[in-house]
């Protein structure tokens, strides 16, 4: 059986031709009333497809939470100071940020105004009696990425916690040294099937362009991911924030490491029932059903912050950003608050997965800033600038 997502996708194709796997995606996860993030079915969830480190448990906001204080200290305190998060959810990553503040004593606990931008309209209304029963402000909650006209910038902190995995991306393969386009089409058996076509917008060679000055190269016959809308992204961050800190959280490389070698076949992936399926059919089960998600170039994105004006403090490791935060104390308060053996194990398994760096200890973050001095480090990099740059 078909979903509303799947008979979109295949109406449009009969309409217009074969499409690029770019809007595939776009219909497969936003599809208004089909797609995998619109519905009522809540998916990072332990019942769901997947989790996030919010999800895992509250001491990570509470880690995130010493670092959006320090820029409020840096900036001299402003109020209110916004706290923006993309893919905000139900709220469960601000709402940890907030009690965090509170358990920390933190004056900016009564200064936060938290402005979320969600697609999902289940999760949106969730998010919104959750937050108005913790008492935390809502400042013109957003359901896209289009900067409302006539908005006013903000002093605050931009969060993007596994977000932007999931943009759509335009999927490439190199064909006698030529990238050629990655489309979706309908067989005469009625079969979803990918064809290689030229570029479906100059914007795909500029990319690569762009890549190839830092050195990224690509062989013949490998394929790769470009996230386009990292551009959109940032700008309507750079619309959004006059002052403050950008923070993204997310698996992705540098972009020597992410389309090298390691990557040739790229790194498109799908989640469902928390199986992780990168089989080149995946994308095409389920549709609707099935996240489907592409890990983050981190070089790109550094890039289009800087040319939109922020200073990019620099890029770490998840695990090193929340050790910087001072995720050891944390654990102490924790340890204490966990009076019964059930809870002492989930936050011992969650600190785990937060730490590993097979698992979530292993994504990227990238801190940008506004108003905010380089140096000295904020402390979610002091970690990594103590030990040394790493190696790509």
């Amino acid at each position: 059986m078909s979903t509303p997502a799947e008979d979109a996708i295949r109406a449009e194709i009969v309409a217009h031709g074969p499409i690029p796997f770019a809007r595939f995606m776009a219909l497969a996860l936003g599809h208004a009333t089909g797609g995998y993030y619109t519905g009522p079915r809540a998916r990072p969830t332990r019942g769901g497809d997947f989790l996030t480190a919010p999800e895992l448990h509250p001491v990570f906001g509470a880690a995130l939470a010493r670092q959006v204080a320090e820029a409020w200290e840096r900036l001299a305190r402003p109020d209110p100071f916004t706290l923006v998060e993309y893919g905000a959810g139900a709220g469960t990553l601000a709402l940890a940020i907030l009690a965090g503040l509170r358990d920390d004593r933190s004056p900016l606990a009564d200064a936060l105004v938290y402005a979320p931008i969600e697609l999902n309209p289940h999760r949106l209304a969730e998010l919104e009696e959750r937050a108005a029963s913790a008492g935390l402000p809502l400042a013109a909650p957003r359901t896209d990425l289009v900067h409302p006209d006539g908005a006013v910038q903000v002093a605050g902190a931009v969060l993007a916690n596994e977000f932007l995995d999931a943009l759509p991306v335009h999927a490439v393969e190199i064909h006698e040294g030529r990238p050629r386009e990655v489309h979706v089409c309908v067989t005469p058996a009625g079969e979803l099937e990918e064809l290689l076509l030229a570029p479906s917008t100059p914007a795909i060679a500029a990319r690569l362009d762009a890549l190839a000055t830092c050195g990224a190269t690509f062989e013949e016959g490998q394929r790769a991911e470009l996230c386009l809308g990292l551009d959109g992204w940032v700008a309507d961050v750079a619309a959004t924030l006059s002052s403050g800190i950008v923070l993204v959280i997310d698996y992705g490389a540098p972009a020597l490491r992410l389309y090298g070698p390691r990557h040739r076949a790229g790194t498109l992936m799908t989640y469902r029932g928390h199986a992780a399926d990168a089989s080149p059919d995946a994308p095409y089960r389920d549709i609707g059903e099935r996240d489907i998600t592409a890990h983050v170039d981190t070089t790109t994105l550094a890039r289009l912050l800087d040319a939109a004006g922020f200073d990019v403090h620099g890029e770490t490791t998840q695990a090193e950003l929340l050790v910087g935060c001072g995720l050891e104390d944390l654990l102490e308060r924790e340890r204490i608050r966990a009076v019964d053996p059930a809870a002492a194990l989930l936050l011992r398994s969650a600190v785990m997965r937060l730490l590993d760096p097979r698992h979530l200890g292993g994504f990227r973050a990238v801190l940008a800033g506004r108003g905010i001095h380089v140096a000295p480090p904020l402390r979610g990099l002091a970690y990594r600038s103590a030990v040394g740059r790493p190696r790509y």
